[in-house]
């Protein structure tokens, strides 16, 4: 179960969720979002597929999101679950998602280094897929990537099997 964590920061929330500046003159309490996300391939590469998994900070499921996208290796699928994953949030949240903190948690180590800027993307592919995440996550106000063993990914891990299995 998720813990409560709230902080607060300082923005001026009339120039839209497109351009967050701070300023001291107005607080907004932001909550955070996990959002838990995993992609795996069957062969690498090979049949592909997503899980989304994304609670609040009282353990209610916002977002749970499977769908299988063709031939993939499994990083391709890692990406491409974070790309949903921003859409579908987006979709859900509107202009209000830039009150929230995302904290993204993966099992794919190389991903969140990668999105993290410890690694270079050295894969033309994936460098198009990073590319695309940092668009989006430069109209965020707070977005954090974190590393998490399998076992504590288990329902994006659960989505992704069964999107595969075409449950």
């Amino acid at each position: 179960m998720p813990f409560l964590i709230r902080t607060t920061i300082s923005y001026d929330s009339s120039s839209g969720c497109g351009e967050c500046h701070h300023r001291a003159s107005l607080l907004v309490t932001m909550d955070t979002i996990f959002c838990y996300t995993d992609g795996g391939a069957r062969g690498n590469p090979g049949p592909a597929a997503i899980g989304v998994f994304a609670v609040d900070t009282a353990g209610t499921v916002l977002l749970e999101h499977k769908e299988t996208i063709g031939e993939a290796t499994n990083n391709v699928a890692e990406y491409q679950a974070v790309i949903t994953a921003l859409r579908r949030l987006g979709e859900h949240f509107g202009e209000t998602l830039c009150d929230h903190t995302l904290e993204f948690r993966l099992d794919s180590e190389l991903v969140v280094k990668q999105l993290r800027g410890e690694y270079k993307v050295k894969d033309a592919n994936l460098a198009q897929l990073h590319g695309r995440i940092k668009s989006v996550l430069a109209h965020l106000p707070l977005v954090t990537f974190s590393h998490v063993r399998r076992e504590h990914n288990k329902e994006a891990d659960r989505l992704v099997n069964e999107a595969l299995d075409g449950k």
